[in-house]
């Protein structure tokens, strides 16, 4: 998501954002947020119509962010916005651990299930080859070795 993308959703401006994480550059690592390469800014000027010129419009690249790097940044911007997304995103974590917690014990037992079923059909794998070789035998047997050559009959030197 794009910068200016990401301030829009937070009601903040865009430099603001960008300000935020420059300040907290050791919370966005290159996998959280990173700046678009200049081909793909020249592709995105022509797509959307940002202005060319040297007055208005964005001057430099913008930044992308990834999910990890969305949420950081409502964890370092104190908008209404981005207040209301971490806790969004604090309340979703609390509820997949409530519904995984219960969910352990039988993930154990399929899991064990899932084992026992698999060495029982290694067994009848093995089984089943056999036999579908030996069938494979008698609809195309393997070529009979080659008869040993007959003695000459007649002077041997």
């Amino acid at each position: 998501m794009l910068d200016s993308d990401l301030a829009q959703i937070y009601g903040v401006e865009t430099k603001s954002l960008n300000r935020a994480v420059k300040r907290n550059r050791d919370r966005f690592p290159r996998d959280f947020v990173f700046q678009i390469s200049v081909n793909e800014w020249r592709n995105l000027k022509y797509q959307i119509g940002t202005s060319r010129s040297r007055h208005g419009g964005r001057r430099g690249r913008p930044y992308a962010f990834t999910e990890h790097g969305a949420i950081m940044a409502a964890n370092v911007l104190n908008s209404p916005g981005a207040v209301q997304m971490s806790v969004f995103v604090v309340r979703a974590f609390l509820k997949m651990r409530v519904l995984l917690g219960d969910k352990r014990g039988l993930a154990q037992k399929l899991a064990a299930l899932e084992k026992e079923l698999k060495k029982r059909l290694d067994v009848h794998e093995a089984v089943i080859v056999t036999i579908l070789q030996r069938v494979m035998d008698i609809i195309d047997p393997p070529a009979l070795p080659a008869p040993p050559p007959k003695p000459r009959i007649g002077f041997n030197p």
